[in-house]
């Protein structure tokens, strides 16, 4: 063999093997249980960690955000083991979780993460806070407003506009 095929099966071990590593380092693939060193040794560095405190547990948190459309908050026990994957994003959860006019930033960040974007509207002296997400086979997106003193005073959805891909001369 030849150097040139050679550096081509390489380069095509390494893609299938980079390939089956980022399929392994899905959150969604972590068993309660888990360690903490173990979690970190497979997922990397979290986009954010939030310590124990009043009641909430630690946590450990994987953002796609803001391209992408999930966040997964791994909540670990006070043995430092996962006690529970949740990808924080979905639809049917928002109601349940967001506290308008109690939850404060630090709460919402500890949810959700840092968001894809903040915008301002005319009508609202704060900031509107705006996530990706993913119904189905829908781009969507979650706003939660927060006004100047970092209070939750509401929230709302709607869908993302996303065009579509055309390639070139296919019109």
């Amino acid at each position: 063999m030849s150097l040139g095929p050679r550096r081509a099966l390489l380069a095509a071990l390494a893609a299938l093997l980079l390939g089956a590593c980022a399929l392994l380092a899905e959150p969604s693939r972590i068993a309660p249980g888990t360690p903490e060193a173990q979690v970190l040794a497979t997922l990397g560095r979290p986009t954010a960690q939030y310590p124990a405190a009043a009641g909430q547990p630690a946590r450990l948190q994987y953002s796609s955000q803001p391209a992408g459309q999930r966040v997964f908050n791994l909540d670990l026990d006070a043995d430092g083991r996962v006690a529970r994957v949740e990808q924080a994003l979905q639809e049917g959860l928002f109601a349940q979780r967001i506290q308008t006019d109690h939850w404060r930033r630090a709460d919402v960040l500890r949810e959700y993460g840092a968001p894809a974007r903040i915008e301002a509207v005319h009508n609202f002296k704060g900031q509107i806070w705006v996530w990706r997400y993913a119904l189905g086979p829908n781009w969507r997106l979650l706003f939660i407003d927060v006004d100047p003193e970092g209070v939750v005073r509401g929230w709302s959805l709607g869908d993302e506009s996303v065009a579509d891909q055309i390639e070139p001369g296919s019109r």
